[in-house]
C-alpha cells in the first residue's frame, strides 16, 4: 500500500505543474490568478494571443524543430560511429577518451557563453542556426557516445564475424547488422538528444537576436502584455503547453523503442 501511494505521490508531483498550466492557458487574462482548479469559464484568449500577428510564435517553432532535428540527426550520424569504434577497436588510450568525453558534458554551459559568444561574432556566425546547433551538439554529442558505446560493447562479436565470413566489410557488417541490432539504444539516445535540445535556452538566447532565427523557449520568454513589462502569464502558458505538447507525443509514439533501449542489457 505505502509503495503504490509512493508511487501516486511522485506522479502527481510531477504532474500537477503541468496540470496547472494546461488549465491556466484557458483562463481569461481577467481570471488568470483565479485558484479553481477549472478555467470558469474556458476561453481560447491566450491561445490566439500566441499567434497574433507580431509574436512570430510559429516561426519560433519550426526554428526549434530546424535546431532539434539537425542537431540531433548529425550527433547520431557521428556519435554511433565514434560509440561503434570505441567498442569495437582496441587500441591504447581507449578509456581515456571515454573518460573525456564524459569530462567535457560536465562542464557548465554558462562556462562556455562568452568564449562561444566572441567566437562566433569573428567568423560571422551569430543570428545564424549553426550558432545553435554546433554548441547543443557539443552536450548531446558525449551523451551519444557514451551511452551507445556501452550498448555495442553488449552486442556479440560473433555477429560481425559471421557477416564478415558472408562477404560484407567492416562497414556493411556494421550497418547491416549491428546497427538494426542496437536500435532501441539509437532510438533513446535520439529521443534524449532531441528534448534536450529542444529546451536548450541559454546559448539561443545569447546567440540570437534576430526574430525569425529564435527559438520557442526564447520567443516565450519575450512576450510582453498590454504595457512593456507585463507579463502575460496566460499567453506564456498557453505557449509552454503547445512547447511541451511535440514532446510528450513523440515520447508516446516510441514509447516501446524507448524502454527496449532503456533496459537493453539488463538481462542476459
Amino acid at each position: 500500500m505505502w509503495r503504490r501511494a509512493g508511487m501516486i505521490g511522485i506522479a502527481l508531483y510531477c504532474l500537477v505543474p503541468f496540470y496547472w498550466m494546461v488549465v491556466s492557458s484557458f483562463r481569461r487574462t481577467a481570471d488568470i490568478h483565479d485558484k479553481s482548479p477549472l478555467p470558469a469559464p474556458w476561453s481560447l484568449e491566450s491561445y490566439e494571443a500566441v499567434f497574433a500577428e507580431g509574436m512570430g510564435f510559429g516561426r519560433s517553432l519550426v526554428n526549434s524543430l530546424v535546431v532539434a532535428g539537425t542537431t540531433t540527426a548529425v550527433t547520431l550520424l557521428i556519435g554511433t560511429m565514434a560509440a561503434y569504434a570505441l567498442a569495437r577497436l582496441v587500441f591504447r588510450g581507449k578509456n581515456a577518451i571515454l573518460a573525456l568525453v564524459i569530462a567535457v558534458s560536465m562542464f557548465p554551459g554558462a562556462l562556455l557563453i562568452v568564449p562561444l559568444l566572441k567566437l562566433f561574432t569573428t567568423i560571422g556566425w551569430i543570428n545564424t542556426y549553426q550558432a545553435m546547433i554546433v554548441p547543443s551538439m557539443s552536450f548531446a554529442l558525449p551523451l551519444t557516445i557514451w551511452n551507445l558505446t556501452t550498448f555495442f560493447r553488449q552486442l556479440p562479436y560473433e555477429l560481425e564475424q559471421a557477416a564478415m565470413i558472408d562477404g560484407c566489410t567492416a562497414f556493411a557488417a556494421f550497418r547491416r547488422v549491428m546497427l538494426p541490432l542496437a536500435a532501441p539504444g539509437v532510438f533513446t539516445t535520439a529521443i534524449l538528444a532531441f528534448i534536450a535540445t529542444w529546451n536548450e535556452f541559454i546559448i539561443a538566447v545569447t546567440m540570437v537576436n534576430d526574430q525569425s532565427r529564435q527559438t520557442a523557449t526564447v520567443r516565450i520568454a519575450q512576450f510582453t502584455g498590454a504595457a512593456k513589462f507585463d507579463t502575460p502569464f496566460g499567453t506564456q502558458m498557453a505557449a509552454g503547453v503547445l512547447v511541451t505538447i511535440p514532446l510528450v507525443l513523440l515520447v508516446l509514439f516510441f514509447q516501446r523503442r524507448i524502454v527496449e533501449g532503456l533496459t537493453a542489457g539488463a538481462l542476459k
